[in-house]
């Protein structure tokens, strides 16, 4: 990577999107993603955070900008600011301020925070997705606005998921048994209609930390607007949020008492596109969740 060229088409860029007051002087590297590089930019007043992809990847980054404000408009929670997306050679760059973080600080509070965030809707009742498609990982991911939440998890967040995995050559018995489990989406909901809630969409332990403060910061989100428990599920699927967050959250939001028996239907949705994009035991994962769930619809 050559530095100079890249600050230098940075600052120009930055100018072009009447940003002038950015200025960038330095740069040097950090510990990226996956699928990005991460970079910490000096300027004369303060540091910049970049995240850096191969060009093909800038819808990707495009759409994670529009999440960040749109967490942020929220006032609930804390999270870097965007500033601007843009190219520079082969490669796609987002800007956005830069937190230092820690992996410890007040996990009851962030608990909280994410409660106020799913609490806060504007007017009700409000549809579920999202104004644009946007990525869960490098997965596209369907956003199609619908009234009732049951269909948009079948059809939108589930069916892709299974499509997708015949391509990644999953036996033909996870499509066909995913396609049942889609049908009788219906018995999770018998008891429960939930409500559109803003949610992260992408929220393992690896997509938030605290700042200096020991403040709960979120950042890498997928957002749209869909039933909370979800963003829940995920929580709890890589584990990293303590029994603090927990009780922080249903201090604000109580949670469902149904919530045990949908978590693992929104967690399959999570393993599916992690054997989408990583392959290995997912699969084995995915398998044995949807046989339980195809279980219990059952009896």
């Amino acid at each position: 990577m050559n530095w100079k060229n890249l600050t230098r088409a940075i600052n120009e860029q930055l100018v072009q999107q009447d940003l002038p007051n950015i200025h960038i002087l330095s740069a040097h590297a950090m510990q990226g993603g996956e699928s990005h590089h991460a970079y910490q930019l000096h300027t004369a007043e303060k540091n910049y955070f970049l995240k850096c992809s191969p060009i093909q990847n800038l819808p990707m980054l495009q759409t994670e900008r529009h999440s960040l404000t749109a967490l942020l408009q929220s006032n609930t929670v804390t999270c870097p600011t965007p500033y601007a997306t843009g190219t520079f050679d082969t490669f796609a760059w987002l800007l956005m301020e830069f937190i230092p973080l820690n992996p410890q600080g007040d996990d009851m509070q962030r608990g909280r925070d994410l409660a106020l965030m799913h609490h806060q809707i504007n007017h009700k009742p409000h549809p579920f997705g999202w104004f644009e498609d946007n990525f869960i990982g490098q997965t596209l991911q369907r956003n199609t606005w619908t009234s009732d939440w049951v269909p948009f998890y079948g059809q939108h967040r589930l069916l892709p998921q299974l499509e997708l995995s015949q391509l990644k050559g999953a036996p033909n018995t996870l499509y066909q048994s995913g396609l049942e489990l889609i049908e009788k989406l219906p018995t999770w909901f018998q008891n429960y209609q939930p409500e559109a809630s803003l949610l992260h969409g992408d929220l393992w332990a690896g997509n938030s930390a605290f700042d200096d403060q020991g403040e709960a910061v979120f950042f890498d989100p997928a957002c749209y607007y869909g039933d909370r428990e979800t963003d829940l599920a995920m929580t709890e699927l890589f584990n990293g949020f303590s029994p603090d967050f927990y009780q922080g959250y249903h201090e604000i939001f109580p949670i469902d008492q149904g919530y045990q028996q949908r978590k693992p239907l929104y967690q399959l949705y999570h393993l599916l596109n992690h054997f989408n994009l990583f392959g290995g035991s997912y699969l084995q994962q995915a398998e044995h969740s949807m046989q339980q769930l195809l279980k219990q619809s059952r009896s």
